[in-house]
C-alpha cells in the first residue's frame, strides 16, 4: 500500500499525539507543535515504527507560524490535515487580556482556515484529500448558563466559527474527493487547559477520540461527536433547526412581535 503524507497540528501531545500513533502505520508524518523537544521524541518513536516524520516547530498562534505551516502544504504532497492545535484562554471577557485576544483567535479559528486553503490545492489536483479540524463540544454551548460549564467567550467564539467554517465547506467540496471533518470532543484527560481534565472519571481519554474521528471518516461523518449516542438524531435536530430560522426569518414583513406600536 502506498503511504501517503499526513500534517498534525499540536501533536506534541494529548489527542494530536494519538492521532499521529493511530496514522503512523501507513502514513508518513509532518508534526506541528511549539514544543520541539516534545515533537523530537515523539518522532523517534514513529519512525521506529516505519514511519518517515517531519519535525516542525511553529507557534500557531502568530503570522510567522501560520506561514512556515502554510508554506509546508503549499508543496502539495500532503493528503491528510489533521488541525488539532489550540489554546482555552478560558476567561470572562472582561477579564481577558486585550493583547490576548487575536493571538487566542488565531490560533483557534483563523489558523485551520489558512491551514485548509494552503492544503486543498494540492489534495485537489492530487484527486484525494481529507481535512480534519478539532473544535470542542463547547462549540454548542453559546446558550448554556450552567455555572459549571467554564467562563469561555472567546473560546466559543472561536469554536463555533470552526463548526460552521467546516460544515460549509463539506457542503462546497461535496462533488469533489476531498473529505471534510470537525470533532467535537468533550472533556479528555490531556495536559489541556492545565491537565484539569487528567483525573475526572468522565474524561475521555484522547486516543479514543483521535480513534473515533478516523471511524466517523470511514462512515462519512462531518460532525463528529465522539461521545454522542444516536450522534445522526441530535445533528438532524440541529439542521432542522437551523434551516427552519433561516427560512422562517428570510421574509419581507417583520414577525408580529415587532410589529405595531411600541412603548
Amino acid at each position: 500500500m502506498t503511504r501517503t503524507i499526513a500534517l498534525i497540528t499540536g501533536a506534541s501531545s494529548g489527542i494530536g499525539a494519538a492521532y499521529a500513533r493511530l496514522l503512523a502505520a501507513d502514513h508518513d508524518l509532518v508534526l506541528v507543535a511549539r514544543r520541539a523537544d516534545r515533537l523530537g521524541d515523539l518522532a523517534e518513536e514513529l519512525r521506529s515504527r516505519g514511519a518517515a516524520v517531519e519535525v516542525l516547530p511553529a507557534d500557531l498562534g502568530t503570522g510567522g507560524g501560520i506561514a512556515a505551516v502554510t508554506g509546508r502544504l503549499a508543496a502539495g504532497d500532503v493528503r491528510m490535515l489533521i488541525s488539532n492545535a489550540g489554546a482555552g484562554g478560558y476567561a470572562p471577557l472582561i477579564d481577558v487580556d486585550p493583547d490576548d485576544i487575536h493571538n487566542l483567535l488565531t490560533l483557534n479559528a483563523v489558523a485551520p482556515i489558512q491551514l485548509v486553503r494552503a492544503a486543498l490545492p494540492g489534495m485537489l489536483a492530487a484527486g484525494e484529500g481529507t481535512v480534519v479540524t478539532v473544535a470542542s463540544l463547547l462549540a454548542f454551548s453559546a446558550g448554556i448558563t450552567d455555572p459549571r460549564v467554564p467562563r469561555r467567550t472567546l473560546y466559543v467564539a472561536a469554536k463555533a466559527a470552526t463548526l460552521g467554517f467546516t460544515r460549509t465547506l463539506a457542503g462546497e467540496l461535496a462533488d469533489t474527493p476531498i473529505r471534510v471533518q470537525v470533532v467535537c470532543p468533550g472533556i479528555v484527560a490531556t495536559d489541556w487547559n492545565g491537565g484539569a481534565g487528567r483525573n475526572l472519571p468522565w474524561a475521555m481519554s484522547p486516543e479514543d477520540v483521535a480513534a473515533a474521528s478516523l471511524a466517523g471518516l470511514r462512515l462519512g461523518e462531518t460532525v463528529c461527536v465522539p461521545g454522542l449516542e444516536g450522534e445522526a438524531v441530535g445533528l438532524d435536530a440541529l439542521l432542522a433547526a437551523e434551516a427552519a430560522t433561516v427560512t422562517g426569518g428570510n421574509q419581507p414583513t417583520l414577525a408580529a412581535r415587532y410589529a405595531g406600536p411600541h412603548e
